[in-house]
């Protein structure tokens, strides 16, 4: 990625109202990015499997909560980039456009 010459801050309030946009959107990429789709990723994954065991062996309880949480363990290495692509998507479309975060400003969880 080629580095673009960014202008100075108008005034120490411009600077401020900058950094707090930064600070958010890192904030919101975080949280969603590594807390709230993996989280409910994973989570319905666990339940797909779960139900999906229940109605398709004869497995004991003890082995579908296994297998489900074996499930849910396995899934998670395949779900970091599309999540992390999602979420970039998701705010460049949302919440950069408003604060005018611009790309090379944005914070790189990943």
């Amino acid at each position: 990625m080629v580095n673009k010459v960014t202008r100075p801050l108008a005034s120490e309030a411009d600077r401020r109202t900058h950094v707090l946009h930064v600070s958010v959107d890192t904030l919101l990429w975080q949280a969603l990015a590594s807390v709230i789709v993996p989280g409910f990723t994973i989570n319905r994954v666990c339940a797909a499997t779960f139900w999906a065991l229940g109605r398709g062996s004869r497995l004991p309880l003890a082995a579908r909560k296994r297998l489900t949480t074996a499930a849910g363990l396995a899934v998670i290495p395949l779900i970091v980039r599309p999540i992390d692509v999602l979420v970039d998507a998701t705010l460049d479309r949302t919440y950069r456009k408003v604060a005018h975060v611009e790309p090379d400003e944005r914070s790189r969880g990943h």
